[in-house]
């Protein structure tokens, strides 16, 4: 995954009067970058709560790059000059934050720029855009305003040209540029399968929402990418490097941003380690499992196998996972582990076209500028696709014992609660947009599973240990494809053997490692152990006085802090003030 400054996440603030002086400046100095994100990514920007965007859509152009990167280094200046007069510390610090990110920035936009050449799935682009509009949680009025962006898309409304004109039209600029690689084959080869989902989808969505007077810009769109398809096919897809590796400059941007702070070698032999620990937790738990069962073995993989046979019918699904986060609401109020939000959570099963966009059970963010009671929303995919298009599909998720540890990740107390806690508690803009990294947030989601697993029923507790069984893979898998000590089918077996995934989720994780977002998944092991690491010198600090639920609750008021900052937080006031 690339974290930009034109990605990242927004939010508001809701905070106490003591606290809402020092913010609001930090929010002033935050609004600096927050303009360009809004110019550059407005659906993005838009899609969070930004206001007057609605209707804008982002127009990619060869010189686009470079103007982004004047205006953040523009912006960088500015911050710099209030930094060096400013006198809070808080304010300080949250500049810091906002100037580092823009830094990343930079030197992640010049280094793609240098390496690749500028491919996009427009089909992808465009049902954001408008998917981001056409929503349960958005307004009716404000849905009117896909119809412009649907224009807009096309070429139909006055002054603009269609998108997948654009992206061609980029690509050929570039085609002769020396140096630059093309996108990975398997890259191209996915978008080619998923492409007509992202079409089909955006009809979907406009006949959901009773659109009217869609008809004929959407049947151009759907021309329009029929069309872009077979550019890809045929422009696009003989250029395509059949070494999926990333130049190593590009590797270590994207374990940067991703806010890794071990370096690949250390993450290969820790990850190493804890796979094999992680086995052996799991062998134990499986001894008990297939006894209680009568299983005719008790390798902690046929138990998986054999839990996994109990799947449940499509209609049980969100009965189930709503059951689930009742009985995991009940336990953290019972046993004080965290303060919940007063909104409930949303759980739901993901359309084709999501699927194809993100194949992996996941939280979307609801808007969190001028936030009107939106929610998070916990993700369940519905199937994907293998060599020459076949169809996959999970059994990784719809059975009892898995229901367990996706709760407690995606929705409470994990991402969902990480989030609403920001909401309805409030953090500075700089804490949750600017420092935003993968490394606390799915850091805070593997350990929200961990310190739920005491409370979960024996075969709970084994997918539980299965899941954490594949951070730990990927924590090595991903740098090892990265450095060619491991091919993809080899990783796809031991996922598929050891891990025990099925054949769909194995290759939705080969596809994350080689070209989804290269270097992202690594940041659940990283960002998980730190925790730990962290919780533990609390505890020696603080004595027989730690309290779970104020750590815990100390540590979703942080923000998005990385690592590093998270430490120095918790050690000056949690440690300090207990």
């Amino acid at each position: 995954m690339r974290l930009s400054l034109l990605t990242a996440l927004l939010i508001s603030v809701s905070l106490s009067a003591a606290e809402a002086a020092w913010v609001e400046k930090s929010n002033q100095n935050a609004q600096v970058l927050l303009n360009i994100m809004a110019r550059y990514a407005p659906e993005g920007a838009g899609s969070l709560g930004v206001s007057g965007l609605d209707e804008q859509i982002s127009i990619p152009s060869a010189d686009e790059p470079e103007r982004s990167r004047r205006d953040i280094q523009n912006a960088i200046k500015t911050l710099q000059e209030r930094l060096a007069t400013e006198s809070d510390p808080l304010v300080k610090q949250d500049l810091e934050i906002l100037i580092n990110a823009a830094q990343r920035n930079i030197r992640a936009s010049e280094a793609y720029e240098h390496h690749l050449l500028p491919y996009d799935n427009v089909g992808q682009t465009i049902f954001f855009g408008m998917h981001s509009l056409l929503d349960d949680q958005i307004a009716p009025e404000r849905r009117k305003a896909s119809l412009v962006r649907l224009r807009r898309y096309t070429g139909i409304e006055s002054g603009y040209t269609p998108t997948t004109v654009l992206a061609e039209k980029l690509w050929r600029e570039k085609l002769n540029t020396p140096g630059l690689l093309g996108p990975s084959k398997a890259e191209v080869e996915n978008d080619l399968t998923t492409m007509d989902s992202y079409s089909s989808g955006i009809g979907l969505l406009l006949e959901k929402y009773k659109m009217t007077d869609y008809q004929d810009a959407y049947a151009k769109l759907k021309d329009q990418l029929a069309e872009y398809q077979q550019f890809v096919r045929k422009e696009v897809l003989p250029k395509a490097r059949v070494d999926f590796r990333l130049p190593p400059e590009l590797y270590a941007i994207n374990l940067t941003n991703a806010g890794v702070d071990y370096t690949p070698d250390e993450l290969t032999r820790l990850a190493h380690q804890a796979f094999t620990e992680i086995q052996s937790e799991m062998q134990g738990v499986a001894t008990r499992v297939a006894k209680e069962r009568n299983l005719p073995s008790s390798d902690y993989r046929e138990v998986v196998k054999a839990l996994k046979k109990e799947q449940i019918k499509a209609d049980d699904v969100m009965p189930l996972y709503h059951d689930r986060l009742a009985q995991i609401e009940a336990i953290i109020r019972r046993e004080h582990l965290v303060t919940l939000p007063d909104r409930p959570c949303i759980i739901r099963l993901a359309s084709a076209a999501e699927t194809a966009q993100q194949p992996a059970p996941h939280m979307t963010p609801p808007p969190l500028i001028n936030n009107h009671g939106e929610r998070g929303q916990f993700v369940l995919p519905g199937g994907t696709t293998g060599a020459n298009g076949k169809p996959l599909k999970y059994d990784d998720f719809t059975f009892s014992a898995a229901s367990w540890t996706l709760t407690a990740h995606e929705a409470r107390p994990g991402h969902e609660l990480q989030f609403a806690a920001m909401v309805e508690r409030g953090v500075s803009e700089a804490r949750a947009i600017f420092a935003f990294n993968s490394t606390n947030v799915e850091g805070w989601g593997l350990y929200s599973e961990w310190f739920m697993l005491p409370y979960m029923p024996d075969d709970g507790k084994l997918i539980s240990l299965q899941l954490r069984l594949l951070r730990a893979a990927r924590a090595f898998l991903d740098p090892e494809l990265q450095q060619g000590k491991v091919t993809p089918d080899q990783a796809k077996q031991l996922l598929e053997n050891d891990v025990v995934l099925s054949e769909a989720f194995a290759t939705e994780e080969v596809d994350r490692f080689t070209f989804r977002m290269p270097g992202q998944a690594v940041s659940y092991f990283d960002g998980y152990t730190r925790l730990r690491e962290i919780r533990s010198e609390a505890e020696k600090a603080v004595g027989a006085k730690f309290d779970v639920q104020k750590f815990h609750d100390f540590i979703l008021s942080q923000g998005l802090l990385p690592p590093d900052l998270l430490r120095k937080a918790v050690m000056t006031n949690f440690v300090g003030n207990s």
